[in-house]
């Protein structure tokens, strides 16, 4: 792994908002729509969270499986890189990026025993196949940089010694990796973000500390503002998500 995120390929493959949120040609073709393919993601993103709590690892390997999940869908068609089967692929791939190394076969056990839908069920050698497609569709870069060593960092410069507001400012980080924010900004203004909504609710004064800082505030703000819009807007129901896969299962 690249030890300083501004010489990583990280850095180098941070998008515009504009360049992540594209439905994919072949998809549109089907008539999913922006709000149906943030909602897959969004959904997938759980769904290996589930996976990876069964498989017992890390948070850190959620969040890579779940990056590199996101970086696919900038590059790949959800028609021709089935959602089902690239989920579990990538938290395979990422376990053994992130030395926590999980069995394809006790992957599969899991998947079979958490889904009885026939659509989710794949075998070894299928996610065996899809990890080599997602290698070459990612271009074999796997660093990913998250913002948890950060915040642990800047909760200790703020002086922050609450536990509820750092479990808070914690649970804001899991709950970015639902949104694309790690394909667009550092993951250290996504620290920020989180500690800047955490404190606010908190009610914890930390205004002066965070003008010390050498950041743009707005950017800052704005982070806020779009997970605080998540939390607001977007809610999942078994209803619109078998409607959005309807669209990707239909074959003309």
């Amino acid at each position: 792994m690249a030890a300083n995120f501004w010489t990583s390929s990280h850095f180098e493959q941070l998008l515009d908002p504009e360049e992540v949120d594209v439905v994919h040609q072949l998809d549109k073709d089907k008539g999913l729509t922006l709000e149906e393919f943030k909602l897959i993601k969004m959904h997938m993103t759980n769904c290996i969270l589930k996976l990876a709590q069964s498989v017992k690892v890390r948070q850190r390997v959620v969040a890579t499986a779940v990056t590199y999940m996101r970086r696919v869908y900038t590059r790949k068609s959800m028609s021709e890189y089935d959602p089902r089967l690239i989920a579990p692929t990538c938290l395979y791939l990422a376990s053994k990026a992130e030395e926590s190394t999980v069995q394809a076969r006790l992957l599969v056990f899991y998947i079979k025993k958490l889904n009885s839908d026939e659509k989710y069920r794949y075998e070894i050698k299928e996610i065996l196949e899809m990890e080599m497609k997602i290698l070459e569709a990612l271009n074999y870069y796997l660093v990913v940089f998250h913002p948890y060593r950060t915040l642990a960092q800047l909760l200790q410069d703020a002086g922050i010694n609450d536990m509820s507001m750092t479990q808070l400012s914690w649970g804001l980080v899991n709950d970015t990796y639902k949104m694309d924010l790690i394909l667009i900004h550092p993951p250290y203004l996504i620290a920020l973000a989180c500690m800047y909504i955490a404190s606010v609710h908190r009610e914890k004064d930390i205004t002066t500390w965070f003008e010390e800082l050498s950041v743009d505030m707005n950017v800052v703000k704005n982070i806020s503002i779009e997970i605080l819009d998540f939390y607001e807007n977007y809610k999942i129901s078994d209803e619109r998500i078998n409607a959005a896969f309807s669209k990707l299962d239909f074959k003309p």
